[in-house]
């Protein structure tokens, strides 16, 4: 079983039982993201790919800052030699690189929980839009700012499209609007908001606790089927979501929810 590193450069990680806190830890620049710190991100999420001892992540940023996008300081001095003829552009394979890491987020078999203040602007906002549970408090930002200093969310916007559809992203991405915890609720983009950070800890433990109560293996497979949605025929689907049921209806978890039901206690997963 692969563990994870001991020490990380620009993360904190704590383990507490089934879950694993996920800390941004560049809080001098408001945990903008760079090269080492999305690498960092991307080990971590290919190790949590195979560990079924682990059913829950929680992310949020150091120093009361979720992640205020790119660190544009190093996106400046990046890049500076232009493509050689028939070699796509490296700044292209770069700009892809994250998308895989959002890629990689949006389908591990854990529930990601984002805990978010301060910010969630650009790079930030997609990593909170391939959360699958996002706390907010009221007093947050949000934008996607890119094309306010003349880039394109080009690896965001995906993500942020599926959170919230597409008319909603084309607002936000094409007028690079601020706005705060009270729309990114309304957006879809929040599911609870708190006012302020001991409300967020609070509603955070909240959430956790309902999440002990799901099995696993069984989340793990829920979710597969729902990332289906909207990009397969239905009929595939729902053929898919047949196979997952049997798979989990065969596994220990379903024996054990049932056995915990009749006896009246609750299932293993639960208070471990």
């Amino acid at each position: 079983m692969a563990e994870f590193a001991d020490k990380y450069e620009a993360l904190i990680l704590r383990r507490e039982r089934s879950r694993l806190y996920v800390t941004l830890n560049r809080p001098e620049v408001k945990n903008a993201l760079n090269p080492t710190l999305i690498g960092e991100l991307k080990s971590v999420f290919t190790i949590l790919r195979d560990r079924r001892d682990i059913k829950v992540v929680i992310l949020r940023g150091a120093g009361g800052t979720f992640c205020a996008g790119a660190d544009l300081k190093n996106m400046e001095q990046s890049f500076t030699d232009k493509p050689k003829p028939g070699e796509k552009d490296p700044i292209a394979v770069w700009n892809r690189q994250f998308g895989a890491f959002l890629e990689m987020m949006n389908n591990t078999p854990q529930v990601v929980v984002a805990a978010v203040e301060g910010y969630a602007i650009a790079g930030g906002f997609g990593i909170l839009c391939v959360s699958d549970v996002a706390i907010c408090t009221e007093g947050a930002g949000f934008a996607m700012s890119e094309t306010a200093i003349g880039i394109v969310p080009a690896q965001i916007a995906p993500f942020v499209a599926v959170r919230i559809g597409v008319p909603q992203t084309r607002h936000l991405a094409l007028t690079a609007a601020r706005f705060k915890g009270a729309e990114a609720l309304r957006l879809g983009i929040a599911h609870y908001l708190v006012p302020d950070s001991a409300a967020l800890d609070a509603k955070l433990e909240e959430v956790l606790k309902q999440i002990d109560k799901c099995a696993p293996i069984a989340n793990a497979l829920t979710k597969q089927v729902v990332m289906r949605v909207g990009t397969e025929p239905l009929s595939d689907v729902l053929d898919f979501a047949a196979d997952r049921f049997a798979e989990a209806r065969r596994g220990p978890e379903a024996g054990e929810g049932l056995r915990a039901f009749a006896e009246k206690r609750p299932p293993r997963w639960a208070v471990e």
